[in-house]
């Protein structure tokens, strides 16, 4: 469970991820996702209309993630958008500064949440789900696709037993679905199922042009799971 914390988070302290550390990743989403929707809640209490409390829970999550899924969708979009070789997008994603697709990507979807935020009434449930889910998508990301780099960070989850991170990561993503149906009915549930079709997307897009995922796109299908989940929830159903 430390380890799960250290890894998608700034706090938890030192701690070296192993096999089994991919197991608590739905724990630690739903714990995050209760912090960025407390925040959300309780801003709305403090501030009148909807853009302080979606800023501020904007802010939140970039705080208790450490800004390291939004590095990874960065990364993600300057590999894996332009034209380059399959070599040369791997180098890409492995270098420190942003291109211009991952400024361009990373400015859409933080408008596209603070918007989504905006339009919905503040549900600690909601967020708890959805962020429940995205961690959940990373788990059944490496059951569904090969590791593309010889080595990496992501590497050290290689090791466990397949059926078990394809059984938890469903469950996950089934408790999602449940805590964001408990805040929003149908239309929770809806953002789940639209969270996984972009998951899938960003998968099979990197599994065309990489041969499968990283530690950068895992965290980019969490951010981009989330962003599309916030925003069906938003639709007038």
């Amino acid at each position: 469970m430390r380890a799960a914390v250290a890894f998608l988070t700034p706090f938890g302290g030192a701690a070296t991820p192993g096999r089994t550390t991919f197991r608590w990743f739905p724990l630690v989403g739903a714990a995050l996702g209760g912090v960025v929707g407390v925040v959300w809640w309780g801003s709305a209490r403090a501030w009148r209309g909807p853009l302080v409390p979606a800023a501020l829970a904007v802010t939140a999550d970039l705080v208790v993630t450490g800004l390291l899924h939004l590095d990874g969708l960065a990364d993600s979009a300057d590999g894996l958008l332009p034209h380059l070789s399959r070599t040369r997008r791997l180098e890409v994603m492995a270098q420190p500064d942003v291109g211009a697709f991952g400024l361009a990507a990373t400015a859409a979807v933080l408008l596209a949440r603070f918007a989504a935020l905006a339009s919905l009434r503040p549900e600690v449930a909601l967020v708890a789900g959805v962020w429940c889910a995205s961690r959940s998508l990373m788990l059944l990301g490496t059951v569904a696709l090969p590791y593309a780099r010889p080595a990496g960070l992501a590497s050290a989850f290689l090791g466990d037993d397949r059926r078990i991170t394809a059984g938890i990561g469903a469950l996950g993503v089934a408790a999602g679905a449940a805590l964001a149906g408990i805040a929003r009915g149908g239309a929770g549930i809806a953002g789940i199922a639209g969270l996984l079709v972009a998951g899938s997307a960003l998968g099979g897009l990197a599994r065309s042009r990489i041969g499968g995922y990283t530690g950068d796109v895992l965290g980019a299908a969490a951010v981009v799971g989330e962003t599309v989940a916030l925003l069906v929830a938003a639709v007038r159903w």
